[in-house]
């Protein structure tokens, strides 16, 4: 595949929306190919009738629809707002932030936010005549991107349209080591999301990639919408969907290559879908505030290696992430330590380090040790609110059908030094997981109750 498609070069008038031939396939529309013509008829008329207003709240479900409508509001010279969640606190706190904004949806909504304006319909269009594609001036803020609130309280950051286009010719670069040109991809991620926002928004604008519409979750509905699209195919997912599909008896056609991102992907599991599917597996590390950055193949290395352009530079509580298509350079609470050759070790975020009774460890070496128990098919070790400043207590929620709470315990004391036990560890059906299966700490919180 070709990295980046050629013409993506700025011109006096910016930096192209879309690139590519006239017949270069965009989407897939529930099997129908939609070429790169037929989109920009869409994105133009959309953009001609969007109210007059400085910002707008994608919540359009359908992946095309999405497409559709962000290339519509960056080109009529506005702001796509994009909140961690499509639940309705999340969008009305995100319109709070921003006056004068709209919310754009495809359906109706249970709860409506004000200011709701609908999709119109996005009608075929026949052997579309071929547009010349628009540019956007490159410093446009054209999204603002919310962070998940696994961490606290959701924060703003805004994205121009040339850091968008650097950060996604680096994307393209990394995956045409996996597949030739024309690449498929099926995403298990909501387009809000910036790691979804990356892989089936911005490659299908900006590299010769074709998204399939659809936001399959279930391991058959992913292995269905996989079957229905030419090779070569990409599988961008979360670990929480890869274990489903480890775990499940369901057969997938075959893989150029699978993404995975938003959690860390311990080295076993990667290794059995691997095995399981003969195919690669590439996680990303990334942010909201930086976008992906760096890559591992997670089956045979542990150390990442980040970006050309991209450099790194370790502090006390963190890590400084600067890149030439940053605004300013970004801090990381994950703490690296420096490799050779752009390479890095990620040894925890600052606010996963634990100290209790002298000892130290980290939360994701608590959970990587929880998971690995035979019975548990998910849970999460994380901090509590403190009843007195500075005191760290742990929890856990734990999905385990076949075990009882005080099993768990017996063999989480085999695993790992008493000081670090949760207390209390409670037994769920589920965990309270997002559309990118993080897990917000308000919820967790909610759900220790």
């Amino acid at each position: 595949m070709s990295a980046v498609i050629q013409g993506a070069r700025a011109d006096a008038a910016g930096l192209p929306l879309v690139i590519g031939d006239p017949q270069r396939i965009v989407a897939w529309l529930n099997g129908r190919p939609v070429r790169q013509a037929e989109f920009l008829h869409h994105v133009v008329a959309v953009a001609a009738e969007l109210p007059r207003a400085p910002a707008a709240v994608n919540l359009c479900e359908d992946r095309y629809h999405f497409l559709v409508a962000f290339a519509a509001v960056a080109l009529a010279g506005q702001t796509n707002l994009l909140p961690p969640s499509r639940a309705r606190q999340a969008v009305d706190e995100v319109m709070g932030a921003h006056p004068g904004c709209y919310a754009i949806s495809d359906r109706e909504l249970d709860a409506s936010p004000p200011q709701l304006w609908r999709l119109p319909r996005l009608d075929p269009i026949d052997a579309a005549p071929a547009l010349p594609a628009p540019s956007l001036p490159g410093e446009r803020i054209v999204a603002i991107g919310y962070t998940s609130g696994s961490t606290g309280s959701p924060k703003p950051n805004p994205k121009t349209w040339r850091s968008f286009c650097a950060s996604t010719a680096r994307n393209a670069e990394l995956l045409a080591e996996q597949a030739a040109a024309g690449a498929n991809v099926v995403a298990t991620v909501p387009p809000q999301h910036m790691y979804g926002m990356e892989t089936s928004v911005l490659l299908p604008l900006l590299a010769d990639v074709a998204v399939d519409t659809g936001k399959p979750l279930l391991p058959a509905d992913i292995a269905a919408a996989l079957a229905a699209l030419p090779a070569p195919r990409l599988l961008v997912t979360t670990p929480v969907h890869l274990r489903a599909l480890v775990q499940s008896a369901i057969a997938l056609p075959e893989l150029a290559g699978i993404l995975c991102a938003t959690a860390p992907l311990c080295r076993e599991l990667a290794a059995t879908a691997e095995t399981r599917f003969a195919t690669r597996v590439t996680e990303v590390f990334g942010s909201t505030e930086t976008c992906v950055i760096a890559h591992r193949r997670s089956a045979l290395e542990d150390a990442w290696r980040h970006y050309p352009g991209v450099a790194l530079r370790p502090q006390p509580d963190g890590t400084l992430v600067a890149a030439d298509w940053f605004d300013a350079p970004v801090i990381l609470q994950d703490i690296v330590e420096l490799l050779p050759e752009r390479g890095f070790r990620l040894c925890g975020r600052n606010s996963d380090l634990l100290e209790i009774a002298g000892k130290r460890a980290s939360l994701a070496d608590l959970n990587r040790r929880l998971l690995s128990i035979t019975g548990v098919v998910d849970g999460v070790i994380f901090q509590r609110d403190g009843e007195q400043p500075g005191v760290q207590r742990l929890a856990a929620l734990v999905v385990a059908p076949e075990l009882g709470e005080a099993a768990i315990l017996d063999a989480l004391r085999g695993a790992m030094d008493p000081a670090f036990l949760p207390r209390p560890l409670k037994k769920v059906d589920h965990l309270p997981r997002n559309e990118t299966g993080k897990l917000p700490r308000a919820a967790l919180l909610q759900a220790l109750r």
